[in-house]
């Protein structure tokens, strides 16, 4: 995984915890991209990247979805919880 060149946004809460069960899971962000596409969200690779960056706001709707793909809960994305469990 390469390091982030850039420094994190404060856009949202969720860019790191996202990076870490995608990269947990071993997944790329182009799969992610996939899956979130099949499930209705539709967000272009920067805009990922910015999401991730912490550099973009997250939709209620993307939430959801990232929980869902990612297997992890909401209040985890929001760090809420400690464990990614469900």
């Amino acid at each position: 995984m390469r390091k982030r060149k850039l420094p994190l946004g404060d856009k949202n809460m969720i860019g790191l915890r996202v990076t870490e069960a995608r990269s947990k899971q071993g997944m790329k962000q182009i799969e992610l991209l996939s899956k979130l596409q099949t499930s209705g969200i539709d967000i272009s690779t920067p805009a990922l990247s910015l999401l991730e960056g912490q550099k973009r706001p997250v939709s209620d709707f993307e939430l959801s979805a990232l929980a869902d793909i990612l297997n992890v809960s909401v209040d985890w994305l929001l760090g809420r919880e400690e464990t990614t469990k469900r």
